[in-house]
């Protein structure tokens, strides 16, 4: 069961809320100690200043009746902690490097493996923790680096593709084609088409992960927004998948196996 049309994106597990879409929010800046901040406003019913951050930044959420002078005191005050939360959104988007060589250790599923150079294997393999390359073992960085990385992104298009199979046939989807992408803001798209595309770099998290992603996008071949309906349908793919979606925030695909 396909719909004629199907959102572009999935909302990336940042910190949009799961049951109705935010109203808009309004750009603005403040100078903080000798620092330009920009951060987004929302006005709400609530009834104080709120602050979040996440991977969009910061955000405030404020009554109606609040002037745009005690919001920015109440910025002021947080300083310490606006600049510290800051500080770890950019420190988790910083490019995690990696020595390509004989014992470099890589993210896999969840856990790690052992990259192992000179073997007599015939092709790439993982065997007790060893990610086996058919390499001599000097092979330079950037041959090692490759034959990684296209080693990950045919285990990964293999696996998400018999994965999305399970999950869609829970709530009777399927998905017309899955591919791979190597974006570095987006963990999936769904196209109008149905095609499902999926972050290569997913292959380096849990299965529960994974799989909230592939249930994020498989959902939307029913519900075409994120409503309340849409997120029950991610919960009939993947109940529980609440603790996986948290658990992706604090990771950001432009990170992971840099170069």
């Amino acid at each position: 069961m396909k719909p004629n049309t199907c959102p572009q994106q999935l909302e990336l597990a940042l910190d949009t809320p799961e049951h109705t879409a935010p109203p808009p929010l309004r750009g603005r800046h403040i100078v903080l100690g000798q620092q330009i901040v920009e951060y987004a406003l929302r006005r709400s019913r609530r009834r104080s200043i709120g602050f979040s951050i996440g991977e969009s930044g910061l955000r405030v959420t404020a009554p109606h009746w609040v002037t745009l002078p005690q919001i920015e005191e109440a910025l002021r005050e947080k300083q310490r902690w606006i600049f510290t939360k800051l500080g770890e959104v950019r420190a988790r988007r910083a490019p995690v490097r990696t020595d390509w060589r004989d014992g470099a250790r890589l993210p896999w599923l969840g856990g790690h493996v052992t990259l192992r150079l000179g073997d007599t294997c015939a092709r790439p393999m993982i065997d007790d923790d060893m990610l086996r390359l058919p390499l001599p073992a000097d092979a330079d960085h950037d041959r090692v680096r490759d034959a990684v990385c296209a080693f990950l992104q045919r285990e990964a298009l293999t696996r998400f593709t018999h994965r999305a199979t399970e999950l869609g046939e829970r709530i009777g989807v399927s998905p017309s084609r899955v591919m791979l992408s190597s974006a570095n803001t987006l963990w999936g798209t769904c196209t109008a088409q149905g095609v499902i595309r999926l972050n290569w770099r997913l292959i380096h998290f849990s299965q529960a992960m994974i799989d909230y992603v592939i249930a994020h996008e498989l959902a939307h071949l029913k519900e075409l927004n994120h409503s309340r309906a849409f997120w029950d349908t991610v919960a009939l793919i993947l109940p529980g998948f609440e603790a996986a979606r948290r658990e992706l925030r604090t990771q950001h695909p432009g990170r992971i196996v840099a170069h």
